[in-house]
């Protein structure tokens, strides 16, 4: 543990030395008379001990002094003991930062001097605690966040319940049809202000598909899926593919194609999930594929699949 004891020794001496110049200047001849011993010790008051969790790894504190017999000339925070050396911004003021802390338990001691120099000392702690690393695990069943949104022969063909997750491009009754799909997760036990260290989207190829060519899940010369974050709210009950909220394209990221006809996948969706928790606009992600050209599907299990360890399942890892 370090110790900090010559920095307030040569701020306490260079301020009296300023205040002594103030006092005598070549046109006043007058001698310096030591103060009377009767001369009251100044104050200092340091704010409350406080305690911060990494990641947040600084604090600013304002302290203050009083001098019954005098003024306040001078104001010095140095750092007593600690787990590692802080870095002080504006220390010679009553209010200083205090940065690049660690977990630990610091002291930080302020010093006020007034004009007949004399100092008085008040010290504070600040307890820094080790960041808190908790996994969110989601799976729900019926999620009510999830839908598919399609188009058939012009019309609207969305399934709001559907057992898959047909992203595709295929015909039926040789009119062409285009499936996207929606899919949110309840995100409100995430603190705004937590730091996403990982999130995946897992996904399970449904092996008896209803979609598609009927046998294979995956199929087509391109067949990835792009997902993005999407862009406006939306309700479940009146969705349609003609009022379908837009994805954004920021942190988008691609499920890659496949020539496997199953392949469950683990999505890497750490940007996506840290802009939805730290701007509090959760609507969810959109899946689609990224050439919606005929005769190309990818095809999941949904929360409405009667295998629950096949649900879409999003794992998040985040320290608060």
């Amino acid at each position: 543990m370090k110790k900090y004891f010559y920095a307030p020794i040569l701020a306490v001496l260079f301020l009296l030395l300023i205040n002594s110049c103030q006092k005598q200047t070549d046109n006043d001849p007058t001698p310096i008379i030591p103060k009377s011993t009767k001369d009251s010790v100044p104050v200092a008051k340091a704010p409350a001990d406080t305690t911060i969790s990494l990641p947040v790894n600084s604090v600013v504190l304002t302290g203050s002094g009083t001098d019954a017999t005098g003024h306040i000339i001078g104001y010095l925070w140095t750092q007593v003991s600690g787990p590692s050396e802080a870095t002080i911004v504006n220390e010679s003021s009553a209010t200083a930062s205090f940065k690049g802390l660690i977990a630990g338990t610091y002291k930080f001691q302020l010093a006020v001097i007034d004009d007949n120099g004399l100092t008085g000392l008040a010290s504070v702690s600040v307890i820094v605690k080790q960041a808190t690393m908790v996994t969110l695990t989601l799976q729900p069943a019926n999620n009510p966040g999830e839908s598919n949104i399609g188009i058939w022969n012009g019309a609207d063909w969305t399934n709001h319940t559907s057992v898959e997750e047909p992203i595709s491009a295929w015909t039926k009754d040789s009119f062409p049809t285009v499936i996207r799909n929606l899919l949110k997760f309840d995100l409100s036990t995430i603190p705004a202000n937590a730091t996403i260290v990982s999130a995946s989207l897992q996904l399970y190829s449904d092996t008896i598909p209803q979609n598609g060519d009927l046998i294979h899940a995956n199929y087509g010369t391109d067949n990835s899926v792009i997902i993005q974050q999407v862009a406006t709210s939306w309700d479940v009950t009146s969705l349609t593919w003609f009022n379908q909220p837009a994805g954004l394209t920021a942190n988008q990221v691609t499920i890659p194609s496949t020539t496997q006809p199953f392949l469950n996948v683990s999505v890497d969706v750490k940007a996506l999930i840290a802009s939805m928790v730290s701007s509090g606009a959760n609507y969810g992600f959109k899946l689609q594929l990224k050439n919606e050209v005929e005769y190309t599907s990818r095809i999941f299990c949904s929360s409405y699949y009667s295998d629950a360890t096949r649900h879409p399942k999003l794992v998040v890892q985040y320290m608060k």
